[in-house]
């Protein structure tokens, strides 16, 4: 399998498609019912409301879109890292690590705000990537705000990404106090709108455009599985840390500009769960990319080919595991 996903093949898309249903079908055996939270930005609430007739008829219909997202974000990690050359050649892995690591958790194949979240995440990730070495990047830094803002009204607490747009402006380009501004005025711009929106509906108050905000450390329940998914989370990634700084001397400017945007992104997604936590690990989710990443780096870049074949089968017999042995989905 990792033989497979290792060519630069059109067809491993529909093979990724395949992979992600067979180690995913706990998921549409036992469709999960999704409620909103305090932390949901109002927009993620409408869509919920929107579906709700839909999915009180149909219980698949979250599970689908869930693994739409997925699925589509799989693609686009992969997209964005054979498109930027971060690795030496186009490969799939991206995609197929993004699945497995969805699956070490059963919470991480929930339809939730997080999830959404990643999908503009990545367009942010992959435009700042694209404001290095650009004369004019005004327009595009006042987007990535702006896409920071509307992802904001989804999940709140991805608000907190403010800090990692900024620290990663100042990686790919020159500090320039207007470019930053722009920045914040685009991720501020959905908040004057829908203060506008408030007024005019007479239903105007802080509480309202802002929503409950607090850092408070996330209530986990210990277990031997949830060991078993931290540490295949945890040594692929440093594996993978490993061969990018083998790999740097040989990798051009922006492409270890890249790698350090994607360090401060898990950074970033490490802290989320400190916001607004809550007993389950749906938040967690906005980790999985840049762990994705990493853990593609070592079934890539791995020097003993046996390897990446371990790691791979022993990751798929633990998520098997988890869902028919043990606690299950």
């Amino acid at each position: 399998m990792t033989g497979i996903f290792k060519q630069k093949n059109p067809a491993n898309i529909l093979v990724l498609l395949v992979f992600g249903v067979l180690i995913k079908l706990p998921m549409f055996r036992h469709p999960h019912q999704v409620a909103g939270k305090p932390e949901d930005g109002f927009l993620y609430k409408g869509i919920l409301d929107f579906f709700a007739p839909t999915a009180a008829a149909n219980p698949m219909l979250y599970p689908l879109l869930a693994f739409t997202l997925l699925f589509l974000q799989a693609v686009m990690l992969t997209r964005f890292i054979n498109n930027q050359r971060m690795m030496s050649k186009p490969t799939y892995f991206p995609g197929m690590a993004y699945m497995l690591i969805t699956s070490l958790l059963p919470e991480w194949n929930y339809f939730s705000a997080p999830l959404l979240v990643n999908t503009i995440l990545l367009f942010v990730l992959s435009a700042l990537f694209r404001t290095y070495n650009q004369p004019n990047a005004k327009g595009a830094i006042f987007n990535i705000g702006l896409a920071l803002g509307v992802a904001s009204f989804i999940f709140f607490p991805s608000l907190t990404f403010t800090i990692w747009i900024l620290l990663a402006l100042a990686v790919m380009r020159p500090f320039r106090l207007n470019e930053w501004v722009l920045c914040l005025a685009g991720i501020t711009t959905p908040f004057y709108f829908y203060a506008v929106y408030l007024f005019i509906d007479d239903k105007w108050s802080w509480q309202n455009l802002l929503p409950y905000f607090s850092v408070s450390l996330p209530v986990v329940k210990q277990s031997l599985w949830l060991a078993g998914s931290a540490f295949l989370l945890a040594a692929p990634f440093l594996m993978g840390g490993y061969y990018v700084q083998d790999s740097l001397r040989k990798m051009l400017i922006q492409v270890r500009k890249g790698w350090s945007l994607l360090l401060l992104y898990l950074l970033g997604a490490v802290f989320i769960p400190f916001v607004n936590n809550t007993s389950g690990f749906e938040n967690w989710i906005m980790a999985a990319i840049p762990f994705a990443a990493f853990h593609a780096c070592t079934y890539f870049y791995s020097t003993l080919r046996i390897l990446p074949v371990i790691l791979f089968w022993a990751t798929v017999a633990f998520i098997l595991g988890y869902q028919y042995a043990g606690p299950g989905w």
